[in-house]
């Protein structure tokens, strides 16, 4: 990436500091750190974790939900540019198609994407990918859960769920526990792409619906997303006993359609500074792709393990965490 304003003068502020006390202070100014000046400063850091090496995913295949743009279109491109096989999870197969086209041409492979239709937030949708997928769809090396929403308004999934609950948490555990047989075959790998934004909110334990008092989006958004990251501990011990790992990681402020859609005015205030769609995606690559394997069960920010908890009285107890894991499991069918 090119030099951004500020950046100079912030590596120069930076010459003796510890490179870890720096990192630390970008994270909590979050203006710094979410931005492309947070990554561009990272970057220049000791330390900073290696790329993948080229052809690192050659042979393995992938499988992204919320593909067919924003972040999700770029993970795919880049996990097919080191040598994957991507598998595009989607609600519009149209849009996927043109996705998967475009992967196609640029790795030079026509096997180099498959598209699968799938509305994450509806149960019975994702339950029918799953056995299609088993049928069909080979070992996977990996999984993303891309696919994200933030309405203006409490909408219900099929099932009865508020939406971001079922979409961002819902349709995650049961899209996985579904594929753990194409998944334990090779030491699978998980990814949540969660939110920055999850900092802000208390874990959801007495309302995981959103049923009760005035209803907001971003609100409902966030407190889904605190949610992915405190069930990181509970799925790391359930699914690693199937050889899978499970990540959760947050993209900083990248510039999307949907950030256009559904924030506008945050976006156009902080459009100069906005991540690229790549520069978002960057930590979902290198997750998928490290070696050797990071360790599971963690939050990530530009390939760093960060705390889950930063705004006091948002660190939930282990009974909240138990509680809202057995919401989620009595939601999808599974015995907690």
């Amino acid at each position: 990436m090119g030099d951004l304003p500020g950046l100079g003068p912030l590596l120069g502020r930076a010459v003796g500091a510890a490179p870890q006390a720096l990192d630390a202070v970008l994270d909590r100014a979050v203006l710094p750190g979410f931005t492309r000046v947070g990554l561009g400063v990272r970057r220049r850091l000791p330390g900073w974790p290696a790329d993948p090496s080229p052809g690192a995913l050659d042979g393995h295949a992938v499988a992204v939900t919320g593909a067919s743009s924003g972040l999700g279109r770029r993970t795919v491109l880049d996990l097919a540019a080191l040598g994957a096989r991507v598998h595009l999870v989607v609600r519009d197969v149209a849009k996927g198609d043109r996705v998967a086209e475009e992967v196609r041409a640029a790795a030079g492979r026509e096997d180099a994407a498959r598209v699968w239709r799938c509305d994450v937030a509806d149960l019975d949708s994702v339950r029918a990918f799953a056995e299609a997928f088993l049928d069909d769809g080979g070992p996977l090396r990996g999984l993303v859960h891309n696919a994200g929403a933030l309405p203006p308004r409490r909408t219900a999934s099929p099932q009865g769920h508020e939406l971001t609950a079922a979409l961002h948490v819902l349709g995650p555990v049961l899209m996985t526990e579904s594929l753990l047989p194409s998944l334990s075959t090779g030491a699978g790998r998980v990814v949540l792409v969660s939110s920055g934004g999850m900092y802000t909110q208390r874990l959801p334990v007495e309302d995981p619906e959103y049923s009760q008092g005035p209803y907001s989006g971003s609100v409902a958004y966030a407190r889904s997303k605190r949610g992915q990251v405190e069930l990181l501990p509970r799925l790391a011990r359930r699914w690693g006993g199937h050889g899978v790992s499970v990540h959760a990681t947050h993209p900083g402020w990248a510039r999307t359609p949907g950030l256009d859609d559904s924030l506008p005015g945050f976006s156009r205030a902080l459009r100069p500074v906005l991540r690229t769609d790549a520069e978002g995606a960057d930590t979902t690559v290198w997750l998928l792709a490290a070696d050797p394997p990071p360790g599971s069960g963690r939050f990530w920010h530009d390939r760093r393990p960060r705390p889950t908890a930063v705004v006091p009285g948002t660190d939930p107890t282990e009974a909240d965490r138990a509680r809202y894991w057995r919401w989620a499991a009595d939601a999808v069918g599974l015995t907690p």
